[in-house]
């Protein structure tokens, strides 16, 4: 049964549907997951579902099973893990990428066998709070949704979803990394459920062993996490840290999140600072209101800015193609060609100290744009390349969302010997 989990060349496309058939679960595989591991560097990511590598002194393309952002994981020069994909199977690509590696530890980014891997780890009792369930049916259909496992607990029945986590700082983990209405269903789904007298769970899989709290991404999804926050009553709710070993091995070890509750009602809120991602594919001259006209150069723009009450709309203002020219910033961005938000929500003002931030690692400030009302040399700043293939500027958007969360969750607490 453990061979059940190694996903070689054959297997890998017909996981889930061995998963099916395969009950009662497996314990934890003694060995790697995956067989015929090839390993390269990360070049870049042509689109949602594939990754441009070096491997094996040259280029490949390979399948990305992971709908999600992975900003914080997928930059130029890391490590990713590429394993054949079976013959036969569609498509021109050849190999599918299942892990990258931070901090020399691979991360599982093949989101079509976390189910295996929960399926493991509920069949060896690893999961506390499941350790008297075992899996009756997969994939089960309840009304226009389909949940991941039907349990029975003691002789009832329990439904659990499952969600595969990558987002970590250096001692939290959040979910999502992108909106996922579809994930705010299932939590709404799940409640009802459960008010029916069927019991609901959903686990989360973060794949750091670092990790030790677990918060909804609530920058990027704020009504997933708000409903996260208000059905906590109504389903069990589990996070738990998994290792894995550089050969893809699951270790042993697995460790339950903390999930701060209080933390989440307090900074869950739709006010906050944000970024506004500019490309400029040229260099010109802009009329830019009382600065008048100003040169740019071609490349990109970071603009910060601070909404203290409705937060989504005036991300939403900037986002329209077409705006009423008020601030500094609605004049630059109809020279744009494209235009992405970034939102740091938070119950403190971050505008000022972000701007600060951003300005160190940025190639450029624009003098007085966008700070005519306090003291900052400016909060447009200009970055030659994406920023967002840049490390320190993934280090600094962490540090915003998610690390500095760290001091008001455990106030003086030191982080762990030898950890991040």
């Amino acid at each position: 049964m453990v061979a059940f989990l190694r996903c070689s060349v054959m297997m890998q496309d017909t996981m889930i549907a061995m998963l099916k058939s395969s009950f009662p679960a497996p314990g934890l595989p003694e060995g790697p997951l995956f067989s015929n591991v090839l390993k390269g560097t990360f070049i870049r990511r042509p689109n949602r579902f594939v990754i441009r590598c070096d491997a094996e002194g040259g280029v490949i393309d390979a399948y990305l099973p992971n709908p999600g952002r992975l900003w914080e994981l997928l930059l130029p020069g890391r490590t990713v893990y590429l394993v054949p994909r079976a013959p036969g199977g569609s498509g021109a690509l050849t190999h599918t990428a299942v892990a990258v590696e931070r901090e020399g530890i691979p991360l599982l980014i093949h989101t079509h066998v976390n189910n295996a891997v929960a399926a493991a780890l509920i069949g060896k009792r690893r999961i506390p709070g499941l350790e008297d369930a075992t899996i009756t049916r997969t994939e089960v259909k309840v009304g226009h949704s389909r949940f991941d496992f039907l349990l029975d607990r003691g002789g009832s029945p329990f439904y659990l979803e499952i969600k595969s986590c990558t987002l970590v700082g250096k001692r939290i983990a959040m979910f999502p990394d992108a909106v996922t209405a579809r994930g705010k269903r299932h939590l709404e789904e799940l409640a009802a459920m459960n008010r029916r007298g069927t019991p609901c769970g959903v686990l989360f899989l973060i794949h750091w062993p670092h990790a030790r709290f677990f918060l909804p991404d609530y920058h990027t999804d704020l009504a997933f996490a708000r409903t996260f926050a208000d059905l906590r009553e109504e389903l069990l709710i589990k996070a738990v840290a998994l290792t894995w070993r550089l050969d893809l091995g699951l270790a042993p070890e697995v460790r339950e999140l903390a999930i701060p509750w209080e933390t989440i009602e307090r900074e869950a809120r739709d006010s906050g600072s944000y970024l506004l991602l500019l490309h400029l594919p040229r260099a010109m001259k802009a009329w830019i209101g009382s600065l008048a006209e100003i040169p740019f150069s071609a490349g990109y723009y970071l603009y910060v800015g601070t909404a203290r009450r409705a937060l989504t709309k005036r991300l939403e203002r900037h986002l329209r193609k077409k705006t009423t020219l008020h601030w500094h910033i609605d004049y630059l961005k109809g020279y744009a060609d494209r235009c992405m938000a970034i939102p740091i929500r938070s119950s403190t003002p971050l505008e000022h100290e972000l701007a600060r931030a951003v300005g160190k690692i940025a190639d450029g400030c624009a003098a007085s744009f966008g700070s005519s009302d306090c003291d900052c040399p400016g909060h447009l700043f200009f970055f030659a390349g994406n920023p967002l293939e840049y490390q320190p500027f993934i280090d600094l958007l962490l540090h915003f969302r998610i690390d500095r969360l760290e001091e008001s969750i455990c106030p003086g607490r030191p982080g762990p010997p030898g950890g991040p």
